[in-house]
């Protein structure tokens, strides 16, 4: 099996087993998780878009420059995302669910969070493809904005109804999906050639682009006393000093 196929698959793994970060809700107060995810989510958040501007836009703009192709991928990612929050009815909300904070509830949840992760199973692998750097900084840009959201996913579905033992092993396999996503990337990937990456990685770009500024920031929005901003500009420039740490990790594709 090739390397690229190897690097993948572990990495789809490791954000996979995000899904279990929600088992902390059970034993954590719900105080404490949502002052735990508020600095999560910033840090997800500069990790998301030093993703965008240190990684994957130089990528994409490697061969091209920034053509009009993909620019006009970039926008398709933050329309794709659109799409999903307003007709599967999936919110790429971080916050547990509450009666203060009610989410749209199982199947619909359930759904959307498996396409989400089939997405980001072709984000990893075609990232990959491209360079075993970008494959990592991505990975990591997709973890640290998984690890919220699968806490408020498990929130999601325990507040329907369902047991935990049920919750658990559903959020499991809506991650599992994300398996299927990197396989047909690095399946189908090496026979397009370029025109994989030159489209999938601005695609990507603006995913995240999305994600980050109409779901992740607006959340911090939420919290406004000095000491928690202080606190949220520092993790979210930790994000961005993580994404150009990785610039400069001592390998490559």
């Amino acid at each position: 099996m090739d390397s690229p196929w190897v690097a993948a698959m572990v990495s789809v793994a490791v954000v996979s087993l995000a899904s279990l970060a929600g088992i902390s809700t059970f034993i954590l107060s719900g105080a404490v998780i949502q002052r735990m995810v508020f600095w999560l989510v910033s840090f997800a958040a500069g990790s998301l878009l030093g993703g965008v501007f240190l990684h994957l836009l130089p990528e994409a703009a490697e061969d091209s420059g920034m053509s009009l192709t993909v620019s006009i991928s970039i926008c398709a990612g933050i329309l794709l995302f659109f799409l999903l929050e307003k007709f599967l009815a999936w919110r790429h909300c971080h916050l547990p669910s509450s009666q203060e904070h009610p989410h749209r509830l199982s199947t619909m949840n359930l759904v959307g969070d498996g396409l989400h992760n089939l997405l980001d199973g072709l984000i990893i692998g075609a990232a990959y493809l491209a360079d075993v750097k970008l494959g990592i900084a991505t990975t990591a840009a997709v973890l640290l904005h998984e690890i919220p959201q699968e806490i408020a996913d498990l929130g999601v579905l325990i507040y329907s109804g369902m047991t935990r033992r049920k919750a658990v092993m559903f959020n499991l396999l809506s991650a599992s999906a994300a398996f299927v996503g990197a396989a047909i990337a690095l399946a189908v990937g090496p026979s397009l050639g370029n025109s994989l990456k030159s489209v999938l990685l601005p695609v990507t770009a603006g995913a995240f682009i999305y994600i980050a500024g109409s779901d992740l920031i607006p959340e911090l929005h939420k919290e406004t006393s000095p000491a928690a901003s202080a606190g949220q500009f520092v993790m979210f420039t930790a994000g961005l000093g993580l994404m150009l740490g990785l610039r400069f990790l001592p390998f490559a594709h």
